[in-house]
């Protein structure tokens, strides 16, 4: 099998388990929040339960990477959608047992299926040619697209499901994340190929060690790699923390979970559909240029959501959603690519880990606060965190932008001990 067929069978089975993926995600982060509210009476564990979700990401972004270079992109991928199947499994026990504690551990190993599919963005640019890599890493990002529309939407189905199982009724959709994460483990394991020699990982960068901490020393010295790291987690910080609270301020309202599905699915189409474009615009005006654009797309969404607050009216909600997805798919895969750009590439995957595990964590941090801030002050202080986030993004967006220009791979960053 020639380079090119063989990229297109990985791109392939990337997509496949991209949709798989986005099912099983989607499924569970449109009830989580609420089933945990149900499981404690109280709305400020809903943020809680993302916290795990995006904690558990963070926790296993390197281990994955580390994995990556070991052992190749297959088995890191399909190790993390395993251990997310783990975790859909143990929500279901938890929610049967009536123990928040245990829901809280099951969001951990769950959020593993969220970093499998970061990292396979990745995973698709390796062996891409680099006029060509902004497409390369959208067309995977897209390919979440479908099931992360239909997860929200079988929000009610999955009820129906929990009923006829005789299980907490919320906790039906977490059947159709379990079914979806072991599937695409299967898909990823058994038919992803090996890359070529030519697109292995370097034999120099397989003998690094704490690598991803040596990564982000380097890349703080360098304007346009710090940007490329505070656009990815600022950006996933505000997307998460905002998406996170809508279902339950909707809920509050007395929004019925059919349309609190249809507003999630529209946010998640943001997230997704347009990639190719942002992708497109990544190989065409670069990618900083394109990480700006996403800041501009997250102002119109915040000032939106904070109008719409106190009536939480299911049609702007979905403007303000939906925008909110555009700026994530902006700042993501414009972040990512120039993050790409900015490492050699000895260092390149343990910076690929760094920064999901920051972005993760970032999120976990934005979640665990956007509970609370729900509860006493209203979506509208939840938009109003997101703002705050969003100034400082810029803030070193416009020092990157003062920088010189996009460097020269002798001039990515480098390790200045040898």
């Amino acid at each position: 099998m020639n380079t090119t067929s063989h990229q297109r069978r990985n791109q392939g089975v990337l997509v496949v388990g991209q949709l798989l993926s986005g099912v099983g995600v989607a499924s569970g982060v449109a009830v989580g929040g609420i089933l945990a509210a149900q499981l404690t009476g109280t709305t400020a564990a809903s943020g809680f339960v993302q916290t795990a979700s995006a904690l558990g990401a963070g926790l296993v972004a390197v281990p994955l990477a580390n994995l990556a270079v070991r052992a190749g992109r297959r088995w890191a991928l399909s190790t993390g959608f395993a251990l997310g199947a783990v975790g859909a499994a143990l929500v279901l026990l938890a929610a049967s047992m009536g123990q928040f504690w245990l829901m809280a551990v099951g969001m951990l190993f769950f959020g593993s299926a969220t970093a499998s599919g970061l990292q396979a963005r990745y995973a698709a640019v390796d062996g891409a040619a680099p006029e060509k890599a902004g497409r390369a890493m959208a067309i995977v990002i897209w390919a979440t697209t479908v099931g992360s529309v239909a997860g929200p939407n079988l929000s009610e189905p999955g009820r129906v499901l929990g009923i006829r199982m005789g299980i907490v009724p919320l906790s039906g959709p977490f059947v159709f994340s379990l079914v979806a994460f072991v599937t695409a483990a299967l898909v990823v394991g058994i038919f992803f190929l090996t890359p070529p020699a030519s697109q292995q990982i370097a034999p120099k960068e397989r003998t690094k060690t704490h690598g991803a901490w040596r990564a982000l020393r380097l890349a703080s010295h360098n304007p346009r790699a710090l940007f490329a790291l505070m656009a990815v987690t600022g950006g996933h910080a505000i997307m998460v923390g905002v998406m996170v609270m809508t279902p339950v301020a909707m809920n509050a309202h007395g929004h019925s979970l059919e349309v609190i599905g249809i507003v999630i699915s529209l946010h998640i189409l943001g997230m997704y559909a347009a990639s190719p474009v942002f992708g497109w615009l990544v190989d065409r005006r670069g990618a900083l240029s394109v990480v700006m654009i996403g800041c501009g797309i997250f102002l119109a969404a915040i000032a939106v959501g904070a109008v719409v607050s106190e009536r939480s009216d299911p049609v702007l909600m979905s403007v303000a959603l939906t925008m909110l997805g555009l700026g994530w798919s902006a700042t993501l895969i414009g972040g990512s690519s120039l993050l790409n750009q900015s490492a050699p590439d000895e260092l390149r995957v343990p910076l690929q880990g760094a920064n999901d595990m920051m972005m993760n964590f970032g999120a976990a941090g934005m979640a665990a606060l956007a509970g609370p801030v729900l509860a006493l002050g209203g979506f509208f202080w939840v938009n109003m965190m997101a703002l705050a986030v969003l100034i400082v993004m810029v803030t070193f967006g416009l020092r990157a932008l003062r920088s010189t220009p996009e460097p020269a791979p002798e001039q990515k960053l480098s390790d200045p001990v040898s």
